[in-house]
């Protein structure tokens, strides 16, 4: 029998029930690439991470129900918690090797850092968005998911896509975002293409995002909100091509896959 350690961890909040869950598996070694992913199915969850010891850090992977991804912020930060808490109590920042490069982290003043490239965004073409949103966004961009503008926090909360019409678009995912009435910006996420309908709370989207209002802004530092059922709370700094985004992080179980 397999016994394979999992941890749920809610990330982008200090409260548990709320931010984004993510499952986080440390294995000694890589299992097959479709017993992960049929975990991943199992756990229900927006992602699930996988965690192996790499150099002297991590190699991290991240499953959506359906699929392998290349980058994920809750669940990065939700394995962090994991080596902090649990596999390593005396560090204070780990690096975890991923798809996109080498992610580092680090204790925070309570809360925990991602180190994450930033994804900027273009102008793109509104028409398939529009309609996929079911209301005309003021402004369309596109970096590896679409971002689409909205003039207030209300519109993006009021929002109710077609998800059909969002899977058949050419990219992973959408990204809606507004000035918020007493954080700098707020968003939402949409991935139904990748299992996911609508995302608690996305630190890969805070990538484009945080580049996106700091650029609009003109300010490095800023305060962000996603305003999902959820609701996620997260601080954004612009370091160069680099975004740093740190958030809270709350426990909720632990145990074992037993196969």
């Amino acid at each position: 029998m397999m016994r394979i350690p999992i941890y749920q961890i809610d990330a982008f909040t200090a409260k548990t029930f709320g931010g984004n869950p993510a499952a986080v598996c440390p294995l000694p070694a890589w299992i097959d690439d479709r017993l992960m992913q049929s975990i991943a199915a199992e756990s229900n969850l927006a992602e699930t991470a996988f965690i192996v010891p790499e150099g002297g850090g991590y190699r991290i992977r991240w499953f959506t129900p359906t699929d392998e991804v290349d980058l994920c912020g809750h669940a990065t930060l939700a394995s962090a918690h994991v080596v902090f808490a649990h596999l390593r109590p005396a560090a204070t920042v780990v690096t975890f090797e991923s798809l996109s490069g080498p992610l580092h982290v680090a204790k925070k003043d309570g809360k925990i850092a991602l180190d994450f490239p930033a994804r900027p965004a273009v102008p793109c073409d509104p028409t398939a968005l529009a309609a996929a949103l079911r209301e005309a966004p003021v402004e369309a961009l596109k970096a590896q998911a679409y971002l689409a503008l909205y003039a207030t926090e209300d519109d993006v909360r009021a929002l109710a896509p077609d998800m059909q019409a969002l899977a058949a678009l050419d990219a992973y995912g959408v990204i809606v975002t507004a000035p918020g009435k007493d954080v700098d910006f707020v968003s939402r996420f949409f991935a139904p293409k990748v299992g996911i309908p609508e995302d608690p709370v996305t630190g890969s989207a805070h990538s484009t995002l945080a580049l996106y209002w700091a650029n609009r802004l003109g300010k490095t530092v800023l305060r962000a909100r996603q305003v999902s059922a959820r609701v996620g709370e997260l601080w954004c700094e612009m370091k160069g091509d680099r975004v740093i985004i740190t958030g809270h992080t709350s426990p909720y179980l632990e145990g074992f896959i037993e196969l």
